[in-house]
């Protein structure tokens, strides 16, 4: 259901439903929480789906998908793994291939940087079947793609293509659908090779700063500044300032 793989100091996690198009059950995102709280010493994720899609949406099978069964999903198992990836001290990349839709487009741009081949789309269509947006999509859109975007993107419950995604500045990059796999490893690989805890630092800064005001932002980043630069990799990078040369950082 989720294959977990160590690649050097990436840790790549694929939602692998790939028959169903990856649609997520609750215990897949109970699986997503586990590996990222036992992700050890990684410093980058990759999120990913098997096949053609990324993934197509939640799945709440059994038959029972009454009020309070879906509420209870979201509360005990797709919620939780949604703050465990907001909450991750290391960075976190999607590649998107096909479909991300639902609780899937929300995981997708949950990350810091989303990938997406030129053939995925992004798609809330909750409104079709009388419901609404979650995995924290009515906090994120809004603040990913403006009010009015966020509306249109919600109420219409229209395809957003890749293209149009990119344009709004929802995700990061458009790639040929071959270069996916590789392009997206590559940002991660990158970002794993980066000043692990100066990164966490920003990650945290970014969300925070849509909540705080400029002289809280201010100071945040003066304590930020503080604790990077007493960091193993702060004094690296200083130092191959200094001496001209590229910085080798450790992550610590």
């Amino acid at each position: 259901m989720l294959r977990v793989e160590r690649l050097g100091d990436v840790l790549v996690l694929t939602l692998n439903r790939p028959e169903r198009l990856n649609a997520a059950p609750p215990a897949l995102f109970d699986a997503i929480r586990a590996a990222l709280d036992e992700r050890g010493d990684a410093r980058a994720v990759l999120l990913a789906g098997e096949g053609r899609a990324f993934c197509s949406g939640a799945d709440i099978s059994g038959g029972d998908v009454g009020p309070e069964t879906v509420h209870r999903a979201l509360v005990e198992h797709y919620n939780p793994a949604m703050l465990a990836l907001a909450d991750l001290p290391i960075p976190v990349v999607s590649a998107v291939r096909g479909a991300a839709a639902g609780i899937g487009c929300s995981l997708a741009l949950a990350a810091d940087f989303c990938v997406a081949s030129e053939n995925a789309y992004f798609l809330h269509a909750f409104v079709n079947i009388g419901l609404v947006p979650d995995g924290g999509a009515s906090w994120m859109l809004p603040r990913l793609i403006g009010r009015a975007r966020a509306a249109e993107m919600m109420m219409l419950g229209e395809r957003v293509p890749a293209a149009k995604a990119l344009d709004w500045g929802m995700i990061h990059k458009v790639v040929a659908d071959d270069a996916l796999d590789a392009g997206a490893l590559a940002l991660a690989e990158r970002l794993a090779a980066g000043p692990s805890v100066a990164l966490g630092l920003m990650r945290r800064a970014l969300h925070a700063g849509f909540e705080s005001n400029y002289a809280a932002a201010l100071a945040r980043e003066a304590e930020d500044q503080r604790a990077a630069r007493a960091t193993q990799d702060g004094e690296e990078g200083g130092r191959a300032f200094f001496e001209k040369r590229p910085p080798r950082f450790l992550g610590r």
